[in-house]
């Protein structure tokens, strides 16, 4: 990878060819120039497939498990040796602020390997003892095998973060990956191939193709025929069209799309933590996270002292450089997706919202009034049918809406075309356990926001996705599993 330069990674090396088209990477904080980027011909998928196959079949498929998930430490210490580097790639492609990234993003995406690495070997499978009709018996056990050469189409809201939590459990069951990093955020995608290449992960096993969806990259990888399986986190319509392309192929596919997640909130409740918790949930990282909570349902008696509560929380956002400590929010990922955003503050006037806070993008002083920046945004008195409490916005915005009675609430969460995640907040013991099995959705949290053991599933229900991640939940979709029968 070059100066300002992004180029692709295929069989063990960076591919550069100062002829080819590229596309532009600018950044949201300033729309400044932060690097051109190398666009995958389709020529550039192909080999990048086949030398993910041929390294199945080369040093990487005959490799033990142990040595594997060796190799997979290593390239987690190896990141977090270049911790810097990582950091300061992931804030210039997204501009998120370093105290968030430092503590989230980096981190997490260094632990990704680590954590399925010892997952793996841990996991164990089924064996059965059967009885033969002629009085014998046999035994059945079963053995995990790769799936093969896993497409990887990674999102921009958590980039590094989000692609190791796939290529992490990817190269730890065995496989080999083609990543295709959003040309939005491709930078440490593709710097992460230094890092393959230091610790030793052989040629081939892990590729980034860079480019955009139809008629690119995305749709080259998702529809080819060397493609095994093909793993996506995204927007909903999206998974819909690379479910298609990879149905071609009949290729396995494992998607977290959309939500629209609901957080309850009953007037037992720890009112300043829910307060501090539920501004998290909404506005952490610009409100562009898949688990944020764009609808809030508040019990009637504490409604507007919460409501207050959160407008504090809200207007007390400091924007600006995101590598300046004192700033606690970073723009949206760009112009484009800021203007579809604040469509959305045309709508909710338009069908009669109250503006609580927000609601207009940030004054910003010289070049920063470039960068894609909002301000966080709540509201009130909009109906359950409205375009702005149905649709997800995928923004620093809420909607609250008061309710009187339990099963009000459970009505209302449930009352949506997506189910990711949700939160509820209580003191009451029994509440909580029969709220939180009776919310659709993929996770509930109780009394907490975005807290992760990363051995449990995760994934969502309705249009939210397909199948669950983390843990040994990971190593069911990254394998296939063989079964043996031995007449005894």
């Amino acid at each position: 990878m070059t100066n300002r330069r992004v180029n692709n990674f295929i069989d063990g090396g960076y591919v550069t060819d100062a002829e080819r088209d590229t596309f532009e990477n600018r950044s949201p904080v300033d729309g400044s120039l932060v690097s051109h980027i190398d666009l995958a011909t389709k020529d550039d998928v192909d080999r990048a497939v086949s030398a993910a196959r041929a390294a199945m079949k080369g040093p990487w498929g005959k490799m033990s498990l142990d040595e594997r998930c060796k190799l997979l430490h290593k390239i987690a210490d190896r990141i977090n040796e270049r911790f810097d580097e990582f950091l300061e790639a992931e804030i210039r492609d997204t501009g998120k602020p370093t105290t968030l990234a430092s503590h989230i993003d980096i981190p997490r995406g260094a632990a990704n390997f680590r954590i399925f690495a010892d997952a793996v070997k841990n996991a164990s499978t089924e064996t059965f003892v059967q009885d033969t009709a002629d009085g014998g018996q046999a035994l059945n056990y079963s053995i995990r095998k790769p799936k093969g050469v896993i497409g990887v189409v990674c999102p921009w809201n958590l980039p590094l973060l989000l692609m190791t939590w796939k290529v992490g459990p990817a190269l730890a069951c065995g496989n080999t990956v083609v990543v295709k990093p959003s040309e939005e955020t491709p930078t440490t995608a593709t710097l992460l191939g230094e890092v393959m290449n230091e610790v030793g992960v052989p040629a081939g096993v892990y590729n980034v193709v860079n480019g955009f969806g139809p008629d690119s990259a995305g749709q080259w990888l998702t529809e080819h025929p060397g493609v095994d399986a093909v793993t996506f986190t995204g927007e909903t319509r999206t998974g819909t069209a690379i479910m298609s392309a990879a149905a071609r192929n009949i290729a396995d596919v494992s998607f977290e799309l959309g939500g629209k997640n609901p957080g309850l909130i009953f007037a037992d409740c720890d009112l300043e933590t829910a307060v501090n918790e539920t501004a998290r949930a909404v506005f952490a990282n610009c409100g562009q996270v898949c688990l944020q909570t764009e609808r809030l349902y508040v019990e009637r008696s504490i409604f507007d002292a919460f409501v207050e509560g959160l407008k504090a929380k809200a207007e007390a956002y400091v924007p600006g450089d995101p590598f300046d400590t004192k700033t606690t929010i970073g723009p949206l990922i760009s112009l484009e997706h800021r203007q579809k955003v604040t469509s959305y503050f045309d709508k909710a006037k338009a069908e009669g919202a109250t503006v609580v806070t927000g609601g207009e993008i940030y004054d910003m002083p010289g070049d920063y009034a470039k960068g894609a920046w909002v301000r966080p945004t709540i509201w009130t008195g909009l109906s359950e049918d409205s375009t702005p409490v149905r649709e997800e916005i995928f923004g620093p915005v809420c909607h609250i809406q008061p309710f009187d009675e339990e099963d009000q609430a459970i009505a209302m969460a449930n009352d949506s075309t997506y189910g990711l995640a949700s939160m509820v907040w209580t003191q009451n013991l029994s509440r909580a356990h029969r709220v939180a099995a009776s919310v659709d959705a993929g996770i509930c949290w109780v009394n907490s926001w975005f807290l992760r053991d990363l051995r449990t599933p995760f994934g969502g229900s309705k249009r939210s996705g397909i199948g669950r991640e983390g843990g040994l939940h990971s190593l069911e979709f990254y394998t296939e599993l063989r079964n043996v029968c031995v007449r005894l």
